[in-house]
């Protein structure tokens, strides 16, 4: 078992006088601390709200979320939804019933760590997928499905983490159709899908085939501390899943899940989203800026349609995790790319943050690791 660097340099980085651009963290100054605050007082004025509940879930809540579902084109009923403690345990339940030890797990490549971690952890053989500038490559996906026949496919379709990559629509047919042929299932990871903040809307990959079961999450467009989240999946599933959720936690808090019904009940959740919609894009333009003035000649980076993240790749022969020592050094903080991938890492890659800080912070945290990246030390890691 290995710790995550995320979590790890979240540690590091407490530090005020560090700009970190490494977690993948919301805004805290855009949650809506008012309408929190009043959804939790209604709630807790219901004692049942603080008792235990169902392991399935609040129902009102699973009835706003489906509605939610449907209005994005996935048809979506109560029943088809367990409500999770964030979405990564909702990713801990599918490879729980799932995946056996020495079992084969195919993701895209680079993929979430978190998730690599989770594989790991059950004894799986992750194999990773040749992807591309779109993401997941369904020609090299059809192969792996051939050579290694996995019992399930992973990946984060929409503004992907760490690479902020979209997978198009005809490539999401594609692989909903691939894995109908081959009877196996498909994780889609979708934390991110509603922070769009450039381009056309993309159906989510569920839409496309009865083999894809979903994970949401109310992290990214509510608040993580809530640790809200879901999973959909068919009534043949859900009752494995249900069980395996039994014996990990009973359920999700009670009194979260009522003050998360009554908010989604009563806000307007669609104008709030726009409101951090334009507050990303603005952040997410300013890193945009800012990096041929950071990064050395010849880097490449991602320009992504939505969500949090930048995925930078430096040029010749140079270690991000030894370069990250040096940005410390100079009060900015990043996340070196090498965790992201299953098997062969890319040292030289790194992952960037834009939602965190506002405009001004970014420009000074770029200008921070522009100093590291041209130190001395810097020059010994390459």
């Amino acid at each position: 078992m290995k710790s995550s660097p995320v979590r790890d340099l979240l540690a590091l980085t407490q530090r005020p006088e560090v700009i970190s651009f490494a977690g993948g963290l919301p805004a805290p100054e855009l949650f809506d601390v008012d309408g929190w605050r009043d959804a939790f007082a209604k709630s807790a004025d219901d004692r049942r709200n603080l008792q235990y509940g169902t392991t399935e879930g609040n129902p009102v809540l699973r009835g706003v979320i489906a509605e939610r579902m449907t209005r994005r084109g996935v048809p979506t009923t109560e029943d088809d939804l367990l409500v999770t403690t964030g979405s990564q345990q909702a990713l801990t339940l599918v490879t729980t019933t799932l995946v056996e030890p020495g079992d084969v797990v195919a993701v895209e490549e680079p993929t979430y760590l978190a998730a690599l971690q989770c594989f790991q952890l059950a004894g799986a053989r992750v194999v990773p997928v040749a992807s591309d500038e779109h993401g997941m490559v369904p020609s090299a996906l059809a192969e792996v499905l051939v050579a290694d026949r996995p019992t399930l496919v992973y990946l984060v379709p929409t503004f992907a983490n760490p690479s902020g990559r979209t997978l198009p629509a005809a490539r999401r047919q594609e692989i909903a159709a691939l894995a109908e042929r081959h009877d196996v299932w498909v994780v889609e990871d979708d934390p991110y899908g509603e922070l769009r903040y450039r381009g056309e809307w993309v159906p989510p990959l569920t839409s496309y085939g009865e083999r894809v079961l979903y994970l949401g999450s109310l992290s990214k467009i509510g608040a993580p501390g809530l640790r809200l989240g879901w999973l959909r999946a068919p009534r043949s599933l859900m009752s494995a899943a249900v069980i395996a959720k039994q014996a990990a936690d009973l359920h999700t808090s009670t009194i979260d899940q009522a003050a998360a019904a009554v908010y989604l009940t009563n806000t307007d959740l669609d104008t709030h989203v726009a409101g951090l919609c334009a507050a990303y894009r603005e952040r997410r333009d300013t890193m945009i800026a800012a990096l041929p003035d950071t990064v050395p000649a010849g880097t490449a980076w991602t320009d992504p349609d939505g969500g949090m993240f930048v995925w930078v790749r430096l040029p010749g022969a140079v270690d991000t995790t030894d370069l990250l020592r040096q940005a410390l050094a100079h009060n900015v903080a990043f996340v070196p790319g090498a965790p992201f991938f299953a098997t062969n890492p890319d040292p030289a890659t790194l992952r960037l943050s834009f939602t965190t800080n506002p405009p001004e912070d970014i420009i000074e945290g770029m200008r921070r690791l522009a100093a590291a990246l041209t130190s001395p030390s810097a020059a010994g890691a390459r």
